[in-house]
C-alpha cells in the first residue's frame, strides 16, 4: 500500500529548507513533497506585480492530485488558494501560522513592516528574526540559516512577494466558505503576526475547519515546534482517515 502524499508551502523569503525539522518527523508514514514557491530558493525572481494566482498557479504542477496540502504564512495562502480554485489536487488543507481577513489595524501593521523592507531590506530581516524567534530555544544555528535564507533573496521579487503576503488575505476571505476539503488552522499561542485571533477567524471561515493553538510558540512553528505540528497533522489526518 502506497504512503499518502503530503506537500508543504513555505513562507515568504524562505524557501523548502525550513521544513527541515518537520519533513524527518513525517517520512516514515508519507511521501513528503517541498516545493520552493515561485521566487524563492532555486527559482527564478518574479516579476512585479505578481498575484497569489499567479503562485498558485506555478505551484499546483507539483502538487500530486489527492495531496494533503500544508501551508505555512505565504505558503498557507497559496494552499488555500490551490484548495478553492484546483480541488481535485487536494484531499485536506492545512494552514499553519496563516493570517486571515485581517482588520485595518491588522492591515496597518504588516503594511509598516513592508515599507521596513522596501526601505532597509537588512533591517527588515532582523525585524523578522526578532518575531520569529526571540524567547525560544531554536538552536542558534538554525536561526542563522533563516536569516541567510532571507538575505540571499532577490530584493526585488521578495518585496513582490511580501506585497501578496500582505493584501492577499482580503482576496480569499469572501470565498473561503467555498473549500469543501478537511481543513486544520494551526499557529502558536506567541505569535505577533499570525495570531491565534486569525487562526479562529480561518476555522470559522472554512466549513469543515478546527483550530489548535499551540502553547507559548512563536511564527515558526514547524521550526520551533516540529513535534507539536506533526502530532497535530497526524492526528487531524488519521480522523480524516476514518470519516
Amino acid at each position: 500500500m502506497s504512503k499518502p502524499t503530503v506537500v508543504l508551502l513555505h513562507g515568504v523569503g524562505l524557501d523548502h529548507t525550513m521544513w527541515e525539522p518537520t519533513a524527518a518527523l513525517l517520512a516514515d508514514d508519507f511521501i513528503v513533497i517541498t516545493p520552493d514557491l515561485p521566487g524563492h530558493g532555486t527559482r527564478p525572481p518574479v516579476r512585479d506585480g505578481v498575484t497569489l494566482a499567479d503562485l498558485a498557479d506555478e505551484v499546483a504542477g507539483e502538487i500530486p492530485a489527492g495531496s494533503h496540502l500544508v501551508g505555512f504564512s505565504l505558503g498557507a495562502l497559496v494552499a488555500q488558494h490551490v484548495a478553492l480554485h484546483r480541488p481535485e489536487l487536494v484531499a485536506t488543507l492545512t494552514s499553519v501560522s496563516s493570517v486571515c481577513a485581517r482588520t485595518p489595524e491588522e492591515r496597518a501593521l504588516v503594511l509598516a513592516r513592508l515599507r521596513t523592507a522596501e526601505a532597509d531590506f537588512p533591517a527588515g530581516t532582523a525585524a523578522s528574526l526578532e518575531r520569529w524567534y526571540a524567547g525560544t530555544d531554536v538552536d542558534p544555528a538554525r536561526v542563522a540559516r533563516t536569516r541567510d535564507t532571507l538575505l540571499a533573496n532577490h530584493v526585488g521579487s521578495f518585496l513582490s512577494c511580501y506585497r501578496v503576503f500582505a493584501t492577499a488575505d482580503a482576496d480569499l476571505a469572501p470565498h473561503l466558505n467555498a473549500i469543501a476539503v478537511p481543513s486544520l488552522a494551526i499557529t502558536g499561542e506567541k505569535d505577533p503576526g499570525s495570531t491565534p485571533e486569525m487562526t479562529h477567524r480561518l476555522a470559522a471561515a472554512l466549513p469543515h475547519c478546527r483550530a489548535v493553538v499551540v502553547p507559548r510558540a512563536r511564527h515558526m512553528l514547524p521550526v520551533e515546534r516540529p513535534r507539536a505540528l506533526v502530532d497535530s497533522l497526524t492526528t487531524f489526518l488519521g480522523e480524516c482517515a476514518h470519516v
